[in-house]
């Protein structure tokens, strides 16, 4: 069964979207957080994606306490990505409740890694944010020279069990996923990946859905549920089904 995943972006305490990362091209969609957080549990989500944009910008936690209000007012897994850079961070959120923990800026640096699946296990995922097939780092600001499928492939030799892979070109565009760069990644064995940014209609849902052979285990769906464009039952109820 394929998971799709509701996104629940905070900045300054609201839920927001950015366009392809851009501070600038901000939309607020809610002042509350764990009103959403509500709402995507009342439709049968059973985990969701949170992101600390204030935090994945500045390099530290700036959100905890609107995620421990989320944690605490919701009865469905959380993972929790931004601002995570060290491994005191990690075990802070899930002491705080979260189900996983994601990684990104640092995923480049291979120790720590390491560090953090030995101490962690399945606890720990690998945000990979791709532009071009290019990893991007700091809050999606700073392209780096490593591409993201040999990243994907350090990842898994280094026992992570789960990556995020977002292309952030689509990210906020509503224009549909990647499927090329989706098929590349997921040519790197031994690891899962969960597919983001550009989900936009029912039929990228079941674009991505098809894509469940050649392994990809779920989806982040964001963007295309404030503006109503996906039903997030009914692309569950989609994904459930057995292929």
């Amino acid at each position: 069964m394929m998971e799709v995943i509701p996104a629940i972006d905070i900045r300054g305490g609201k839920v927001v979207r950015l366009t392809q990362g851009k501070a600038e091209c901000e939309t607020v969609y809610f002042d509350s957080p764990l009103e959403v957080a509500r709402m995507w549990a009342a439709q049968g989500a059973s985990l969701i994606h949170v992101v600390d944009l204030d935090g994945a910008i500045e390099g530290s936690l700036k959100n905890l306490r609107v995620v421990k209000e989320i944690i605490d007012g919701v009865n469905v897994k959380i993972e929790f990505g931004g601002g995570i850079r060290d491994l005191d961070a990690v075990q802070d959120l899930i002491d705080a409740g979260c189900e996983k923990v994601i990684i990104g800026t640092r995923a480049l640096e291979e120790d720590f890694i390491s560090k953090a699946s030995k101490r962690f296990g399945g606890r720990v995922v690998v945000g990979i944010d791709a532009k071009d097939g290019m990893v991007l780092t700091k809050g999606w600001l700073f392209k780096t020279e490593m591409k993201a499928a040999d990243l994907a492939g350090k990842m898994a030799g280094l026992g992570v069990r789960t990556i995020n892979y977002t292309d952030v070109s689509r990210d906020g565009m509503l224009k549909g996923p990647n499927i090329e760069s989706l098929k590349n990644i997921l040519k790197v064995k031994g690891i899962d990946i969960i597919a983001s940014g550009g989900v936009s209609t029912i039929d990228d849902v079941k674009q991505l859905k098809a894509l469940e052979g050649a392994g990809l285990k779920g989806m982040i769906i964001g963007k295309a549920l404030y503006e109503k464009t996906i039903d997030l039952k009914e692309a569950i109820e989609l994904c459930s089904q057995r292929e």
